[in-house]
């Protein structure tokens, strides 16, 4: 099959990671797999997947992904694909209308990637959204939850879903070498770790909050980049806890970070299914995060959970941790056999099931 993935872009976020890792895996079930990006600006997850031998196809560079002018760009590639799957809202409309106005005889599905988005909270977008979701033949959804979520949100409980967790690659999450560098430069001290980008579904206050309870000699490493990140950082500065929260921007080498860290942590509001969240399953460190949709269904009776922005409760199960190794040890080795289950091979021929399918 011609198999196209369109995403706004290839900057931080879990749709991103999924395409770096999802499409060489469908390339090798023996299918020709191109991706298009709304926005090419060039980032460590545009050139992974350039690397890796896949077409990158770009719109354009920069600007808004909401730019009407995106519809009609994307005529073109119905005509040469036998099925297109959309990732991320401005891709889902604007393909779900050129598919509208073109008759093209593409099949066209697309992934829901969370539980919730701040669209559902305002009546306007409700009849659009279901509009939008009919046209797909299939919708793809990363939990049950998110599933479930679709269908009392659009009325439809017939809506044509199929429920596919995000998987990761479990070998190189579990095998890396500790980073060289914050192995040297933190000595001595408790180092934790959290992967996510600066936008509003994640919880960083919380996390820099409990950090700022905890004695000097805890650290957090924070791994990402967005919208949010100055914001963040002034909080720090609020709290007077610059000396041991760092900003380590969008990397590269985020497996090796994992395991330079005694523990991992995603603080948020809401997930679909987190790659991040079994990345740092998959590391051998123990993993803590939000007892929020999303992550509960993953991380319950393996990780380690918390209530939702409750930064004290976070500081207490970081205070343990540190000092009951056995305990963590426990931990980490549970949250490695849970992200074993959820490898992306496994997940790259369920999506190869719904292609067929269609």
């Amino acid at each position: 099959m011609r198999i196209l993935h369109v995403i706004t872009s290839l900057r931080t976020g879990g749709a991103e990671k999924l395409m770096v890792d999802l499409l060489p895996k469908l390339r090798e079930l023996g299918n020709d797999v191109e991706i298009l990006l709304f926005d090419g600006t060039i980032t460590p997850f545009y050139d992974q997947l350039k690397s890796s031998g896949i077409q990158v196809n770009v719109l354009r560079v920069g600007g808004s992904v909401y730019n009407p002018a995106n519809i009609f760009a994307l005529r073109p590639y119905l005509k040469c694909f036998d099925i297109i799957h959309a990732h991320n809202t401005a891709c889902q409309f604007y393909l779900a209308i050129a598919k509208k106005i073109t008759g093209a005889k593409c099949e066209i599905i697309t992934t829901e990637h969370s539980t919730s988005n701040r669209r559902r909270g305002h009546s306007f977008f409700k009849a659009v959204d279901s509009w939008m979701y009919h046209q797909y033949k299939k919708i793809i959804c990363v939990s049950e939850i998110a599933a479930q979520n679709i269908r009392d949100y659009v009325g439809d409980s017939e809506i044509p879903i199929a429920v596919i967790p995000n998987g990761i690659d479990f070998k190189r999450f579990n095998c890396s070498d500790s980073d060289p560098i914050i192995l040297t430069n933190f000595v001595n001290v408790h180092r934790a770790i959290m992967v996510a980008g600066f936008r509003y579904e994640k919880d960083h206050p919380t996390v820099i909050k409990a950090f700022s309870m905890l004695p000097a000699d805890f650290h957090l490493f924070l791994v990402g980049d967005g919208a949010r990140r100055s914001e963040y950082e002034g909080y720090v500065r609020e709290l007077g806890c610059q000396g041991k929260i760092h900003f380590l921007g969008v990397r590269s080498d985020v497996p090796s970070l994992l395991k330079a860290s005694d523990v991992v942590i995603m603080s948020s509001h809401r997930e679909g299914l987190s790659l991040s969240n079994l990345e740092g399953m998959a590391s051998g460190r123990p993993f803590v995060a939000s007892d929020v949709d999303g992550l509960h269904e993953i991380v319950d009776g393996y990780g380690l959970l918390f209530p939702h922005e409750d930064a004290q409760a976070l500081a207490d199960i970081i205070l343990k941790l540190s000092k009951d190794r056995v305990y963590a040890e426990q931990i980490a080795t549970k949250c490695q056999e849970r992200a074993k289950l959820f490898d992306v091979g496994l997940m790259a021929l369920k999506y190869m099931n719904v292609y067929k399918e269609l």
